[in-house]
């Protein structure tokens, strides 16, 4: 991921910090499209086809970070996101092979049907003499 790619807009805080909050602009908006990125096309799609809040129907993700009050920190902090994203991205998903039930789990599971029909079975009209 080339770092000029992302862009960056400093954009001011919320929550608690007293009068600094107002004063200065220190949390950070970084905006990454990754359509018009230079990462291999199977990591883009990858990326777009995460269920990820931050990436919008354009393609472009956005990430704010507020959690320092200085600048170059949430800058790096937006940055650290944006890599963490993009590496998961970039590790291929593991290759799913059909596995059978073993014998043990097989008759573990007849045996919980058997129990639960005998409890059900126990349930009904008492027959009787009485």
């Amino acid at each position: 991921m080339d770092p000029r790619e992302v862009e960056f807009n400093a954009i001011r805080a919320q929550g608690a910090g007293g009068q600094n909050v107002n004063k200065v602009s220190n949390a950070v908006h970084l905006r990454f499209d990754v359509q018009g990125s230079s990462l291999p096309e199977a990591v883009k799609a990858r990326l777009l086809a995460q269920a990820d809040q931050r990436i919008t129907e354009g393609g472009v993700v956005v990430i704010k970070a507020q959690d320092h009050r200085s600048l170059p920190m949430n800058r790096a902090e937006a940055l650290a996101r944006l890599q963490a994203m993009v590496d998961e991205a970039a590790q291929p998903p593991g290759v799913r092979r059909a596995t059978r039930p073993s014998y043990g789990s097989k008759q573990r599971r007849l045996q919980g049907k058997a129990v639960r029909s005998q409890v059900k079975t126990s349930r009904g009209r008492v027959s009787g003499d009485g």
